[in-house]
């Protein structure tokens, strides 16, 4: 045993193991697990292991759920759904405080065995997840107080599957079980196959508490397991995990009326600008990459580092490289942990090795790993170019990349070139800067001169292909609400286009002159790609022709839009001038429209010209109003809840109020800084064709409303699928919405789907369609000292 003075000239830790005796004690009392289902464990059928990555040691045998489980758990969260949902907000928030406060007198033991079972250390566990844990119980608990007058109306989603990843098992089970029991939902939730037992745990918490039965169901499994989750009777699926399954799950809940979250992959950029205090942006890197393995979907995997000071930047980074510690999770001295199993092993060194072969150059820790284990040295590689597999690919483990940038701008578009957008991290001693770039990257969380911090009271999801939906704070909650829904107005299937014009009618005299609507894209009228045109009918006679767009039109359409960025980046009082000069011109010509509109078959002709000019007041109004929020978090941040436009979206239109029905749509999306490529009432276009002069002359930007008349919903489906399109609203036939879902499932869009509606009504407008064109950025600033 070294000396006193031994230890202080070397400084090296000396172990200081955690100790898991009652945890082994618990494991071995039960040896193996069933499912919990309404309120108790069944017994146990197929098993299987799950073991220490750290050692290799089996720690219990655990059920392998099939579709009878999910089954079982689906028919006991329904039966519990209705005694659930009718507790008062106070009585449940009773509940949710139990288990918070049960978490809390068990935080050492659910540490260790989280430790044991996925591998990170117990420093991390201990300080940081469990305690997370309780707080978001403790939250949401005043969630389900407040429920009532903070979001009045609403109502429970349903029964909610949850299916939870293996990287934060407790944590995770808690982002989700807690907001859907605050709202009044009941669960059926999986964990990840290589780490159950905290889940188990925390059926055994909610036993213990007397929870209702049915109330909390978790079935263990594999992937199948989650599969049949997925198809299963429920009101909604929230997952996190892959942005593969996550596609799978979208293109699975298509059609079904399921509600939908996912938070998913992610490729994380950290942007280090010459002015920041390096040695801070030094340790979030080690925050960023090597907490928890480099397990963690918004890790900062991409280092960006501005050249001035890449050079001071590398060498201090290799230092504090040099003396992370790599081994035993239950050791409190200990850095890294290990990796959660021999198959996600197996993928980093595989990875890596590919990026090695593709140029890169590999800096690692010279650090004896454990001879038994799944552990990786953690590291960074230089030398990445743009193509290499390593620049786009989510790695998830200990390893990032370094990359040099000159100019904030190049930053920019470094962090932007991915197809993920889950979360950045900049730092900068300059504030303005640091908001600036904010402002301009496109991830659902930024941090400043932070990174990986998170809490109950922020919401947490991501852009792009990284998912959609929040988790925490107030936009967490809306996800297991549904709000009031106005009563669906069946509409009329529109007739086939008649290709082949009617040049006029017999007997009836000439034809009038030929009025042939163009497409509008770009701020211009457009022939038809096809060169074709289609009549326009009513009362059995044409009065007029549309062009018949294609998918080359919608690509144009999309094209233009996107060059119209500069709307996003108005003012919202500039976005309210225009509309309301919008309103303006409508008034000036409404009688006119309504002539149109009466000649087209509008029923209600002059309400539907006047409640449109009354809609584009409103929605100028809303354009600087609706905006966001400060959260309350633990730490010492300002946290914004920023609102922003999704960029370019698609809008079908329904074929009922020509008019009404594409100004009710269009208006929210541009009011809130979007583009938009409309496809109007496929039997009426004429409506809004007619708008193009109204348009032109209320100092619109060319680019921001985009029309393409034809067939609806072969327009739909190409924008549906469009890569460059980030949102998509659908509103007519069940099959088409069916269809618009599974079509999204490329570039993961959000998607909205309304039922048609009287549009003369309330229901026409709301704050609801400002919300769904909207994605919700939480930027973190530094508050205080």
């Amino acid at each position: 045993m070294p000396s006193v003075s031994e230890i202080l000239e070397v400084m090296d830790y000396g172990p200081a193991p955690e100790a898991s005796d009652l945890v082994r004690d618990w494991l071995r009392a039960r040896g193996r697990f069933g499912h919990f289902i309404g309120g108790v464990f069944t017994e146990p059928g197929r098993t299987f292991a799950t073991a220490n990555p750290a050692t290799g040691e089996i720690l219990a045998e655990v059920g392998q759920g099939g579709a009878g489980d999910i089954a079982a758990a689906v028919a006991a969260a329904r039966a519990a759904l209705a005694g659930w949902s009718r507790l008062s907000g106070h009585e449940r928030a009773k509940w949710l405080y139990a288990i918070a406060r049960n978490i809390q007198k068990r935080e050492r033991f659910l540490a260790v065995l989280e430790s044991l079972d996925n591998g990170k250390p117990i420093r991390e566990s201990r300080d940081i997840d469990v305690p997370l844990v309780a707080r978001h119980f403790y939250h949401h608990a005043g969630w389900a107080e407040m429920l009532e007058d903070e979001f009045p109306g609403a109502r429970p989603v349903g029964v909610c599957g949850q299916i939870i990843p293996w990287n934060f098992p407790l944590l995770m089970l808690a982002w989700k079980i807690a907001p859907a029991l605050a709202a009044g939902n009941t669960v059926v939730l999986k964990p990840a196959e290589q780490t159950p037992l905290s889940a188990l745990a925390f059926a055994e918490i909610c036993a213990e508490i007397g929870l209702p039965k049915g109330v909390v169901n978790i079935v263990t499994g594999d992937g199948e397991t989650g599969a049949a989750l997925v198809a299963a009777e429920v009101d909604k699926i929230a997952f996190t995990g892959s942005t593969e399954v996550g596609r799978a799950i979208r293109k699975a809940t298509a059609g079904t009326g399921k509600k939908l979250t996912l938070e998913l992959g992610g490729k994380s950029p950290f942007i280090v600008f010459s002015d920041c205090d390096l040695d801070a942006a030094v340790e979030g890197v080690v925050d960023a990459i090597w907490f928890n393995q480099g397990q963690v979907c918004c890790a900062g995997s991409r280092i960006l580092v501005q050249e001035g000071v890449a050079a001071a930047f590398e060498k201090r980074l290799k230092a504090r490289l040099a003396k992370l510690r790599v081994g035993d999770p239950l050791d409190k001295c200990t850095d890294i942990g290990a990796i959660v199993d021999a198959t996600q092993l197996a993928r980093i060194r595989d990875l890596v090795a590919q990026g090695e072969a593709e140029g890169a150059v590999l800096h690692q820790a010279e650090t004896r790993l454990p001879a038994t284990g799944c552990f990786f040295a953690p590291g960074f590689l230089t030398n990445v170019q743009p193509a290499n597999i390593l620049a786009e690919v989510e790695i998830f483990g200990p390893v990032a990349t370094l990359t040099t940038f000159r100019t904030p701008a190049e930053a920019v578009a470094l962090a932007n070139n991915t197809r993920y957008g889950l979360a950045a991290s900049i730092w900068s001693e300059n504030i303005n800067l640091a908001l600036d770039i904010a402002t301009q990257v496109k991830a659902g969380v930024v941090w400043i001169n932070a990174t990986n911090l998170f809490d109950a009271g922020a919401g947490f999801g991501g852009y792009r292909e990284s998912g959609f939906g929040r988790e925490g704070g107030r936009e967490g909650m809306r996800e297991y609400l549904r709000m009031p829904e106005p009563r669906p107005r069946a509409e009329t299937p529109p007739a086939p286009p008649q290709v082949a014009p009617v040049v006029g009618t017999p007997g009836r005299g000439p034809a009038p002159i030929d009025r042939t609507a163009k497409l509008y894209v770009g701020g211009a009228q457009k022939r038809p790609d096809g060169g074709y045109s289609y009549a326009v009918m009513a009362r059995g006679r044409e009065i007029g022709l549309a062009g018949l767009g294609n998918r080359k039109d919608i690509r144009n359409a999309v094209e233009a839009a996107h060059k119209a960025a500069g709307w996003g980046r108005a003012t919202g009082h500039n976005r309210a001038q225009v509309l309301y000069y919008l309103a303006e011109n409508l008034s000036a010509r409404a009688a006119e429209f309504a002539e149109r509109l009466r000649a087209a078959g509008s029923r209600k002709p002059a309400e539907e010209v006047a409640t449109a000019i009354r809609r584009a007041f409103w929605y100028a109004a809303q354009a600087d109003k609706f905006d966001g929020a400060v959260h309350s978090t633990k730490s010492a941040h300002v946290t914004l809840a920023m609102p922003e436009p999704f960029g370019v979206m698609g809008i079908a239109c329904p074929d009922d109020a020509p008019l009404l029905g594409f100004v009710s749509l269009v208006l929210p999306a541009i009011a809130m800084g979007n583009r938009v490529v409309a496809i109007p009432s496929q039997s009426m276009p004429l409506a809004a064709t007619d708008l193009y002069q109204v348009l032109d002359t209320s100092d619109l930007p060319g680019g921001v409303v985009n029309i393409v008349t034809g067939i609806r919903d072969e327009l739909a489906r190409t924008l549906a699928a469009h890569d460059d399109v980030a949102a998509m609203w659908y509103c007519g036939s069940a099959e088409g919405a069916r269809m618009v879902e599974a079509e999204s499932a490329g570039n993961l869009k959000v998607t909205w789907t309304p039922a048609n509606r009287d549009w003369l009504g309330p229901e026409g407008q709301g704050r609801e369609f400002l919300l769904r064109a909207t994605q919700v950025k939480n930027i973190w600033v530094p508050y205080g000292e």
